[in-house]
């Protein structure tokens, strides 16, 4: 089953309860909310106090991919604000297995996320412990990047690593996802898909959450 998670990146934030409802109507799965601090990537963009406001608009999944430096420091404030998951990128704290165990320990689901030059073998011991691994298929700060294909086979490959250790790990995809960049994922093993300008760029929004499908 593949799950359709918007990005909320590319919605108009001054409407942001009403772009939320805008695709929970249009059947997405998840709201991936990205979570930018100026200083792992070169944008800012929103934190706790903003997801606690939109918790109140709706009872979807809030899928939180934090672009940070030391996250371990937001995952009660996230955990507060009503955050379902929260995603930690390996290149950005010292203590990764630490990180997993508090998300996990304040009763949230746990993802790993990896930047595209990030090799795998970076996430390998952590695999059992985590629910999901996030691969970028763009270099993350910004919407609307063009997807890097050479990301297709780095997916396939974590595939493989998470079936030959008999293990149920989701494998999330971000950047550049669109009709046809998400057949190539899927194909390559990719589960969840995030989508931001092309969903709130699309005139039916509807049709194009159920084209990644």
């Amino acid at each position: 089953m593949v799950k359709i998670a918007p990005s909320i990146l590319s919605a108009d934030f001054a409407f942001l309860a009403d772009e939320i409802k805008k695709i929970e109507v249009a059947g997405a799965d998840w709201v991936h909310i990205d979570v930018m601090d100026g200083q792992f990537v070169p944008n800012l963009t929103f934190g706790a106090p903003v997801v606690k406001c939109i918790r109140k608009t709706t009872e979807m999944f809030f899928d939180c991919h934090l672009m940070v430096e030391n996250p371990e420091k937001y995952i009660a404030d996230f955990k507060a604000a009503g955050a379902d998951q929260m995603v930690v990128h390996v290149e950005t704290t010292k203590h990764l297995h630490r990180c997993i165990q508090q998300i996990k320990g304040e009763g949230m689901k746990a993802g790993v996320a990896l930047n595209p030059a990030t090799p795998l073998s970076t996430v390998e011991e952590i695999l059992p412990y985590v629910d999901m691994v996030l691969l970028m298929t763009v270099n993350p700060g910004f919407g609307g990047q063009s997807f890097i294909e050479s990301m297709v086979p780095k997916v396939a490959r974590l595939r493989k690593m998470i079936t030959d250790a008999g293990l149920d790990v989701d494998i999330q995809v971000d950047g550049g996802i669109n009709d046809k960049t998400a057949v190539l994922v899927k194909e390559a093993g990719a589960n969840i898909l995030v989508a931001g300008s092309y969903v709130y760029g699309a005139q039916d929004v509807k049709a194009a959450i159920e084209s990644l499908r």
